[in-house]
């Protein structure tokens, strides 16, 4: 299977990816965590795919997205952004919205404090 059709079949196959450096319990770089860092005390349940496992991936996903930088971030097969438009729609209530209209549980009050932290 090619990497293109790997990284759709998981795009498709799960309500929210993740393509990161690293893990969500140990990611390898500072965008990458702090994107891991909202999805994890929202309580997101989200698939990770660690690109610096995977050559082809790591490329791949690039190209798939036409978006040059990891992490990436889809939601019901969206490709919704990296790290910047992530941490800005977390702010925003954006993201919140995104989730609750496909689906994808949360906890509201986590997603709350981390606006209040940021105020």
């Amino acid at each position: 299977m090619s990497a293109q059709d790997q990284i759709q079949e998981t795009v498709t196959g799960n309500d929210v990816v993740l393509f990161m450096k690293g893990t969500k319990q140990m990611p390898q770089c500072g965008f990458s965590s702090q994107v891991a860092g909202i999805l994890n005390y929202m309580g997101v349940d989200y698939t990770d795919v660690n690109v610096l496992a995977d050559d082809d991936i790591r490329q791949g996903i690039k190209d798939f997205s036409d978006w040059p930088t990891i992490p990436q971030l889809y939601v019901k097969g969206e490709f919704v952004g990296g790290c910047d438009i992530v941490r800005d729609m977390t702010l925003s209530g954006e993201l919140d919205t995104m989730l609750t209209e496909n689906g994808v549980s949360f906890d509201a009050d986590a997603a709350d404090k981390i606006r209040e932290a940021n105020a």
